[in-house]
């Protein structure tokens, strides 16, 4: 392998603090770009390159059937290679200084509606009267604790026992780049995390004793697992196509703005660096605002 594909490895994670499964997906992406120079020009030095060679590679993409939305995502990681080349002084100038991304579609997300996630909720609360197991206790406070906080799937999964202050009723997130918030939690939240603390401490063996969420076995939460909490209880009560942790975080922006919500107060709680990130939910709520509008404006004649 190119050696400043593994120093720009070590970068990325000890520096710039990128998960190990950013980074790998980073290297992957290099790693087929480097096939594909070795291949078709017989390049195995990355910073030789020019960008009729990655223009050439985007059309091998293109034409291999791959969405322009991966296409991009692939040439992103060329351009943060090649700005660490840059700022190691290995490269004069980058290749894809006046690359301009492959157009792609917007993507409408469409949150849950209040009823929705309230009939969810009726879901889980009957399973707690049939059974009131370790299981549904914790079902229901990811389902809560996604929708009243807004936080990300990941920042849910790695929350530590110390991560809550009930006393203060806030609980402390750690987001992307390490960065830390704080998020209020409303009264029946806390109440529903010291449910769950009772029943966590029943559980009979507990191996990551400081995560937060746990599985019956005692151990950290994982990814599928948390998507198949979201997706078994709102199959039964909603008909969309996705059904993500990130359509709560969605659902938590999109009905606080319609109720009023001030957009940097959105963006604070969200964690978003900048309000460009937050604008998307701006349309979802303008969305609802249009439909509001026309079906109650007396000049609407249809």
């Amino acid at each position: 392998m190119d050696k400043n594909v593994i120093a720009f490895g070590d970068y990325l994670l000890k520096e710039k603090n990128y998960s190990k499964l950013t980074v790998n997906s980073y290297l992957q992406d290099l790693g087929f770009f480097s096939e594909y120079l070795s291949t078709t020009y017989d390049i195995s030095v990355l910073s030789q390159v020019k960008y009729p060679q990655i223009r050439s590679w985007i059309v091998f993409l293109v034409d291999s059937g791959i969405s322009n939305v991966s296409v991009n995502r692939k040439i992103a990681s060329l351009k943060a290679f090649y700005k660490f080349l840059l700022k190691i002084k290995e490269v004069e100038s980058s290749p894809l200084s006046k690359h301009q991304p492959l157009k792609t579609a917007k993507k409408v997300q469409i949150p849950f509606s209040s009823k929705e996630i309230n009939l969810a909720i009726d879901v889980v609360n009957s399973q707690e009267t049939i059974a009131d197991s370790f299981e549904t206790t914790r079902d229901k406070l990811i389902i809560e604790l996604f929708y009243a906080t807004g936080m990300r799937r990941a920042e849910l999964m790695n929350l530590k026992l110390n991560s809550f202050d009930l006393s203060s009723k806030t609980v402390k997130v750690l987001g992307k780049r390490n960065k830390e918030r704080i998020i209020p939690l409303l009264e029946p939240i806390v109440d529903l995390v010291k449910n769950y603390l009772q029943k966590r401490s029943e559980l009979i063996f507990i191996k990551d004793t400081d995560c937060f969420f746990l599985t019956k076995s005692g151990v950290k939460l994982y990814e599928m697992l948390v998507y198949r909490v979201i997706k078994s209880y709102f199959s039964v009560v909603s008909e969309k196509v996705k059904q993500s942790p990130h359509v709560l975080r969605h659902s938590f922006a999109t009905h606080l703005l319609d109720n009023g919500a001030d957009l940097n107060s959105v963006k604070e709680l969200l964690g978003h660096s900048s309000l460009a990130s937050t604008q998307i939910y701006v349309n979802s709520s303008l969305s609802e605002l249009k439909k509001v509008h026309a079906k109650a404006h007396p000049r609407n004649k249809s």
